[in-house]
């Protein structure tokens, strides 16, 4: 069996044991353990990721809870191994728990923990729709709830501040400039160098109009006065009222009104946008959604995001379309896998080798404050398992746990398989 050979340990005289797979962001979450009597102990084995073996070995004979990561395959050999060594407590340091078989951890009676997102919006920070609202006024009150706005979810804005970035880097070949650069290829300024493409008036595209989806939208339509074509099953009001208001108020000041579009389907969309960013869920249903027929459709010179899930898009068939046209780009922070999980990092041959493709290592979630809060939610779904916390009542504001000035709520913030475990919601 595979030892790791490095362990930081916190509290040594801890009366519980919480086993940390990573080290992760921040402080906070240490200090919430060992304030309520856990010795933590956080693995620091240089190895990217632990196999079974490594992590069969780091639970040993007596733990309480494990704080795992996304790319850790916990099955039925972990979570038995969790249960005999007293453990009733598994966390996600991820909203998603692809490589977690929830019913293997149902099974051994393990509470498993994720880090979601925060669901509120407009309306929860003071902005209300109604007949006595002009639309100039409700994009200035959304422009006053901006930054506290930005600090409701523990991904929504981080991701859809990389997808926008992407966006812009791929547009105007930032990457293939600052590469030309550093290569000492620069001789003097040419008409035709590094011509890109201008998004202002142009239309963004966005499949899946949820949290990071809409999010997105709002800093493109905003930041760069492009108009909006979205597809989703559900209609995005909210986002809708947005772009409205953001139209009239440009209107009103002389310019040109931006737009908005629901597409009735997601091929309307990637045939009219002219960069078009992906938020889907992966299921079985969106597996390769992104595919050869539908890279065809898209525009020659269109641009095309995905910060959502790597398998939503067909790397076999997108390196041959970047190949065929030089002019489409495509910006990656996730890569497709050997399967509907998390199973990076390996990119399908040639995607490396395209100029016209910016990939980023799964860096969606790499902002201090995020990665930060994702580590305490994840602490805090194990510590309120182990002291006999309820289950936090709505998973999707979990604003309280992350106040750093004021104590967490005793619940655990968010059990994906609590009903299954027959856990007590709390009150607060």
């Amino acid at each position: 069996m595979a030892k790791p050979v490095s362990i930081e340990v916190w509290n040594p005289s801890g009366k519980y044991r919480v086993i940390s797979t990573k080290p992760m962001p921040g402080t906070r979450w240490i200090r919430l353990l060992t304030d309520q009597d856990c010795r933590v102990e956080i693995c620091t084995l240089k190895k990217t990721i632990l196999s079974v073996e490594d992590i069969l070995a780091l639970i040993g004979d007596r733990c309480d809870g494990v704080i795992g990561q996304l790319t850790e395959d916990w099955g039925e050999v972990l979570f038995s191994a969790l249960s005999r060594a007293g453990g009733r407590a598994f966390s996600n340091m991820a909203v998603g728990y692809n490589n977690v078989d929830v019913e293997a951890a149902n099974k051994y009676g393990v509470a498993v923990g994720n880090t979601p997102i925060d669901s509120r919006g407009l309306n929860a920070m003071g902005v209300k729709y109604g007949p006595e609202t002009s639309n100039i006024e409700l994009f200035q009150k959304h422009n006053a709830f901006h930054v506290s706005l930005a600090l409701c979810g523990v991904l929504t804005e981080t991701t859809a501040e990389l997808a926008a970035s992407l966006s812009l880097a791929a547009a105007r070949r930032i990457v293939e400039a600052d590469e030309f650069m550093r290569a000492g290829l620069y001789e003097g300024w040419l008409p035709h160098l590094f011509v890109g493409n201008l998004l202002k008036g142009q239309t963004v595209g966005v499949i899946g109009a949820g949290r990071i989806g809409s999010a997105y939208a709002r800093m493109m339509v905003e930041g760069f006065k492009m108009n909006l074509i979205y597809y989703d099953l559900y209609q995005s009001t909210r986002l809708e009222k947005f772009v409205t208001a953001y139209g009239q108020f440009l209107k009103a000041n002389g310019e040109q009104p931006v737009t908005w579009k629901r597409a009735s389907t997601m091929d309307e969309v990637l045939q009219e946008a002219d960069v078009i960013s992906l938020h889907p869920i992966l299921d079985k249903t969106t597996y390769h959604l992104i595919n050869k027929e539908r890279l065809s459709n898209m525009k020659k010179e269109a641009i095309l995001i995905n910060c959502s899930r790597g398998p939503v898009v067909d790397e076999v068939a997108l390196v041959e379309h970047l190949k065929a046209n030089p002019m489409f780009r495509v910006g990656l922070d996730v890569f497709e896998a050997r399967s509907l999980t998390y199973d990076e990092p390996h990119m399908k041959p040639g995607l490396a080798d395209m100029k016209n493709a910016i990939v980023v290592p799964h860096i969606a979630s790499a902002s201090k404050w995020t990665r930060e809060g994702m580590a305490t939610l994840a602490a805090l779904n194990v510590l309120g398992k182990i002291k006999g916390y309820p289950i936090w009542s709505n998973p999707n504001n979990v604003e309280p746990f992350l106040n750093e000035n004021s104590p967490p709520p005793a619940a655990s913030p968010s059990i994906v398989n609590a009903k299954a475990l027959g856990l007590t919601a709390s009150k607060l």
